[in-house]
């Protein structure tokens, strides 16, 4: 089972915050057949390697693995204090540093306990303070806050820099110690030290922990001048996303009168399963691409709408930050290539690569990138992220204000091209 986690081709990775920032997504379910038994081929890897026209050398030919157990030695013969060297910590850091080595931000070597709370992530249950960061180029970086949680109520946003946690600067330190800094029991109390770039400053964050509960779905009816607009806010891609959208389209059908256009809004959604973008556009679309996926030495697999379209028609408006990112940039990327909907708001997150997670002895796992996305058009969304038609920015004083600039945009676009949200209305009527 692949997995697409989250964010863009230069150095920052993406933890769904063990515990505690753990959010959206990450995770999007991928069927290819890269490995198709893995016991085979990691049996495989581990073999000496035959021939000279492979890709990958074998190490023990290319360095002596020999230096690596000298250095274990050498610190259980001489290091001042023994009780430290203990060896489970020191296994986990050695393949840590080496998977790290790499340098590529989503291919991570996971302990058992990060390896449980990432898969406790993409089932929902989350502690913490509700946010998504990534380390990109030495800064921890927030991608998102979660809807309605604590990290969001106290006003952290996109694209804050955490520069220190409780009064400990966090320069220096990986992704996975800033993040054992900011966890703790719920009902505490943590201080987050942030830079915000669009304003210059740095700002001080006091965020009470709690259990983060993310609602998948949610949707309402506004009324404009030109009609009543259906509004479908999807915060994650999750096991049961799709099956409330779904849900939420049949009850909007049911509206009197019936609503004239739709919103759907991927704001701070990260991700998810990847067949949950999949089933999403073709809700949309009668034919088409929706993603295709570019491998190492293999064939691009294409993945096509699935024929359960619900809504071909009627008027539609995609709204995107950048805290959207993977699942949510292939929708949104999918519905703009093929002219089917408007997008309004800011340039997603640009996450573009898919991994793959192999199960290892222990239960710890690693997470390995083995293709990138690529739009209907070609685009790769972590290059080029996605784009909006309409470009319209929500701050922080904004959202505080209960203000909602892109929400307006949309709408006010639904209503200058009243002429086809009729047509629509009447085609679907007419169907």
């Amino acid at each position: 089972m692949l997995h697409a986690g989250m964010y863009r081709d230069y150095r920052y990775w993406l933890l769904i915050l063990l515990a505690l920032l753990l959010g959206w997504h990450l995770g999007m379910r991928y069927q290819v057949k890269v490995l198709e038994d893995k016991m085979g081929a990691i049996d495989r890897i581990f073999s000496p390697a035959t021939g000279s026209g492979q890709v990958m050398s074998d190490p023990e030919r290319e360095v002596d693995l020999a230096l690596l157990w000298s250095v274990w030695r050498l610190l259980l013969r001489f290091h001042i204090e023994p009780d430290k060297l203990q060896t489970g910590k020191m296994v986990y850091g050695a393949v840590e540093g080496l998977v790290r080595s790499i340098g590529d931000p989503y291919t991570v070597f996971m302990t058992p306990k990060e390896n449980t709370n990432f898969r406790q992530s993409l089932n929902g249950k989350l502690q913490g303070i509700g946010a998504e960061l990534v380390e990109r180029d030495g800064l921890i970086i927030v991608v998102s806050p979660l809807k309605g949680s604590p990290a969001e109520k106290a006003g952290l946003a996109p694209d804050d820099i955490i520069l220190e946690v409780d009064g400990t600067t966090v320069q220096g330190l990986t992704l996975t110690q800033v993040v054992d800094l900011i966890r703790g029991p719920k009902g505490t109390k943590v201080v987050l030290n942030v830079f915000r770039k669009n304003e210059g400053r740095e700002r001080t964050l006091v965020i009470v922990r709690d259990e983060i509960r993310i609602p998948s779905v949610e949707s309402s009816v506004k009324q404009t001048q030109s009609g009543a607009v259906g509004v479908i806010i999807l915060n994650q891609f999750g096991e049961n996303s799709i099956n409330e959208v779904r849900e939420a389209l049949q009850t909007f059908k049911k509206e009197k009168p019936p609503i004239k256009a739709l919103i759907l809004d991927l704001r701070f959604n990260g991700g998810g399963y990847l067949e949950g973008a999949t089933q999403l556009v073709s809700m949309f679309l009668k034919e088409g691409r929706v993603v295709s996926v570019e491998r190492r030495d293999a064939d691009s697999i294409h993945h096509d709408v699935n024929g359960r379209v619900i809504e071909p028609t009627l008027p539609l408006v995609v709204l995107i930050n950048e805290g959207s990112a993977s699942a949510s940039e292939i929708t949104a990327g999918a519905l703009q290539d093929h002219k089917r909907a408007m997008l309004v708001g800011m340039p997603t997150f640009g996450k573009g690569t898919v991994q793959e997670i192999i199960d290892l002895p222990g239960g710890s796992s690693l997470r390995v990138t083995i293709a990138h996305w690529l739009t209907p058009k070609g685009k790769n969304l972590g290059k080029e992220k996605v784009q909006p038609d309409i470009k319209m920015d929500r701050t922080v004083e904004d959202a505080k204000a209960k203000r909602d600039p892109q929400l307006d945009a949309a709408l006010e676009w639904l209503l200058d091209h009243e002429d086809v949200t009729q047509k629509a209305s009447s085609s679907a009527s007419s169907n």
